[in-house]
């Protein structure tokens, strides 16, 4: 207990803002709940902020593949709630939501500045240790975002994160809170305990037993509801062989693409924030009080970790790394590439206040050769008459197959071969069948039960399929002579902890009524005791730890007070409470320092988890 305070207690916020923006580029479902084209219709309004059923159909599909990924692949997808899952996910919208309408109204925010120190210091985004715009596009694509689109996803994100923090990091505790907290969790027991086996090998078990069982749990022996699929398969990849492009296009591509290449400038800059407590007349003056002292010779390092309101740079000297076109301020941006190498700008006035801007160094962009380019531009090139092509084709082998009566008729009209797959249940399969459209086709009612082809599904930007249910195999009782063995290992553990259990509270109720002596508890058996136990005790199950520490104080060692526990494993532990002990030392101010930020966290969380609930209480919510 106190490494998992000491651990939980050191400032996470501060240490975890750059690994929140990793996760978020991490999970590849996180975007569903921020992203979504405007839809007409509403699922709910927030104060007047409309949440879409498009982001609310999002949100539910990635909850549904959330807990189908923990719950295993034998769980029966069929057994989801669709309306539990709506209503949990339409809350979490509501509730995100809330959180960014109460960070703006207490006027928590996040810079831009912030924002682009946090992108260029991003592990996703750099390229040998540097900020690569490239690999920042090619990412940002990847997930579904512009430019603009992310930077506004990783605001919202951090003005929550700010929200909570300022919340949670708020919280303070008494030092009576702290005493009486230390005494409790440095508390130690001296107990024993002894325990009644689970015996499976006394329990006798007739045919009719298991025949009973049988009938009685009827429902839990049933077969999975499978089907197996025929399907066809479209595949841009096929199409590449199919086409050709010409030298002059393919020179074409050469010439735009070297064209396109940028310097990148590794920029160093001070800033004046202009802000509520300083003007923008008095940061300009600061800034050129700044500008006269590097004139007269000061070194720009120096002064930027001096005087810098950016504190991402202003500790490694206002170095920003390099960076190429289109991510910073664009004023800010004018005058970097205005400047010569070691030279500094006059001051910039950007959205965030004054700069002074010093260019470190200059990467010219390396011109590769056509050769080395030409595989590539023919790929790309080619790309773009496959993508024609594969919609056209897609478009067709959806006409086909809603016409058609089965598979064959479209497979041979577009040269495709019908694969089938192995059977599969609700929660899926492998491959194929573990895509959530292909599981939600195959089980819809227009091709399960009316025998239709799906409409075509695509699996991702490359690949589609059209599929047909091929054979439905539907949930039938299993024999018993298929689950007899099970039914018998299930029942024998079940009625011997019932049997060990029975004794146990019959000797438990005996032992508290001063019936029997403690030392004939049992026959044959001996107390195992256990001194000075402490809440995170090694070689003690925590059910018993957890029962032994709510257990009432004995009056003296010559009245214990006594409590029973059933374990996982079906035995029956009668914990024997001899006396309870308390710390005398007195705090240390390092053991003082930890139980205060554990505690205070601990009340900042109840503090945050507060002001959500006055949020949801006063806000005006209309859900349809």
């Amino acid at each position: 207990m106190l490494q998992n305070i000491r651990d939980n207690s050191q400032g996470w916020i501060a240490k975890t803002i750059i690994a929140i923006i990793v996760m978020l580029l991490a999970l590849t479902g996180v975007e569903a709940i921020f992203t979504g084209s405007s839809n007409s219709q509403d699922a709910a309004k927030v104060n007047g902020k409309e949440v879409s059923l498009n982001e609310l159909g999002q949100a539910v599909e990635m909850q549904r593949r959330q807990l189908l990924q923990q719950l295993g692949r034998d769980f029966d997808a069929s057994l989801l709630d669709e309306k539990l899952l709506r209503e949990a996910a339409l809350n979490g919208l509501i509730d995100r939501t809330l959180l960014l309408q109460g960070a703006t109204d207490a006027n928590f925010a996040f810079s831009q500045q912030a924002l682009d120190q946090v992108i260029l210091q991003t592990p996703e985004f750099l390229v040998d240790g540097k900020f690569s715009a490239e690999r920042f596009d090619q990412v940002i694509r990847q997930l579904g975002y512009s430019r603009l689109q992310f930077r506004q996803m990783l605001e919202q994100e951090m003005l929550i994160g700010q929200l909570r923090a300022g919340l949670s990091n708020s919280g303070f505790v008494t030092s009576a809170e702290i005493t009486a907290f230390a005494r409790l969790e440095k508390q130690t027991r001296d107990f024993a305990t002894l325990t009644l086996k689970a015996d499976s090998s006394a329990v006798q078990l007739s045919d009719d037993d298991i025949k009973a069982y049988y009938d009685a749990q009827a429902t839990q022996f049933m077969s999975p509801e499978q089907v197996v699929l025929d399907y066809v398969e479209l595949s841009k990849e096929g199409f590449f062989a199919q086409v050709e492009v010409s030298d002059e296009a393919l020179q074409s591509a050469y010439e735009n693409e070297i064209a396109n290449l940028a310097e990148q400038r590794q920029a160093a800059h001070i800033l004046i924030e202009v802000s509520d407590s300083l003007s923008d007349e008095q940061a300009k003056a600061k800034i050129e009080g700044v500008q006269k002292r590097l004139q007269e010779g000061e070194d720009f390092a120096a002064l930027a970790e001096e005087l810098s309101d950016d504190p991402g740079s202003a500790a490694n000297g206002g170095d920003l790394g390099y960076a190429g076109p289109g991510v910073y301020d664009p004023t800010f941006e004018e005058a970097l590439y205005a400047l010569k190498d070691g030279e500094v700008s006059v001051p910039v006035r950007s959205e965030f206040g004054w700069h002074l801007i010093k260019l470190l160094g200059v990467q010219a962009p390396e011109v590769p050769s056509f050769a080395s380019l030409k595989s590539k531009l023919e790929r790309e090139l080619k790309a773009q008459k496959v993508e024609q092509r594969f919609v056209e084709v897609s478009k067709e082998l959806e006409d086909s197959a809603f016409e058609a009566s089965d598979l064959a008729q479209p497979a041979q009209e577009l040269g495709l071969e019908i694969k089938t797959t192995e059977a599969f249940g609700r929660e899926g399969g492998q491959g194929l069948t573990a895509n959530r459209q292909v599981i939600q086709a195959a089980f819809s009612a227009e091709v399960l039960e009316d025998g239709s082809n799906s409409s075509v599904i695509e699996l991702d930007p490359n690949t589609a399929v059209v599929v047909r249910v091929k054979e439905h195999r539907k949930p039938e009782r299993l024999a018993l002579e298929q689950v007899a063995d099970s039914i018998r290992t299930q029942l024998t553990e079940v009625r011997a902890s019932e049997a060990a259990k029975a004794q146990g509270e019959e000797l438990l109720a005996a032992l508290q009524d001063g019936q029997t002596p403690v030392d004939q508890a049992l026959a044959g058996q001996t107390w195992n005791v256990v001194e000075a136990a402490t809440r995170s005790q090694e070689g003690v199950e925590p059910v018993v730890l957890q029962a032994l520490f709510r257990m009432p104080k004995p009056t003296d060692r010559e009245q214990p007070t006594f409590s029973g526990v059933s374990l996982n494993n079906g035995d029956f532990v009668i914990v024997r409470l001899n006396g309870v002990s308390q710390p005398e030392e007195t705090l240390s101010a390092e053991d003082k320092a930890m139980y205060g930020r554990f505690l205070a966290s601990r009340s900042g969380q109840q503090d945050f988890a507060a002001f959500r609930k006055h949020l949801k209480d006063k806000a005006d919510i209309e859900r349809f």
